[in-house]
């Protein structure tokens, strides 16, 4: 990295991240990722313009049929060496050590991924395919809800009633 001080240098890698499937049971697959950038490599600082696309299986959060999720991801990432961390130091962001004479930015890219999984996504015919009811359960949506009558107020109720 020493040699590219003060200057610019961009990149396009596409990646395999299929072992993301064992840190989050959710993704069923993933597509190879795509990862487009720029590094700005400066005296003391490595700062990488990423633009991340691939797409994943995620099930749905109804149904449980798969359903594709395209990611799209921009992302900036400042990378220091150790012994400019503490001087450097930014309280807004995420800086990363730099070890060695070359950055990895497969683990970055994996968080990335990672933290672009929604908590759940829906199929377009969600809605039309979904169980209404099962052994012992009955999906009940907004509004539809049946009134019940609190057992204690049901004797309340009868006393109203004769009064009436």
């Amino acid at each position: 990295m020493r040699t590219y001080r003060n200057q610019t240098f961009e990149f396009e890698e596409t990646v395999d991240l299929s072992q993301l499937k064992d840190a989050d049971p959710e993704i069923r697959d993933i597509s190879p990722i795509h990862v487009k950038g720029s590094a700005e490599i400066g005296p003391k600082k490595i700062t990488f313009h990423l633009h991340i696309t691939g797409e994943l299986i995620l099930p749905c959060a109804l149904t449980l049929a798969d359903v594709r999720f395209p990611l799209d991801i921009h992302s900036t990432e400042i990378f220091l060496e150790k012994e400019d961390m503490e001087k450097e130091a930014m309280a807004d962001e995420e800086i990363h050590v730099v070890e060695g004479n070359a950055i990895d930015l497969t683990p970055v890219v994996q968080e990335l991924v990672l933290l672009e999984i929604p908590m759940q996504v829906y199929s377009e015919n969600a809605e039309q395919n979904m169980l209404r009811s099962g052994k012992d359960w009955e999906f009940i949506g907004e509004g539809e809800e049946k009134k019940k009558i609190d057992p204690r107020l049901l004797k309340l109720t009868q006393l109203l009633e004769k009064k009436d």
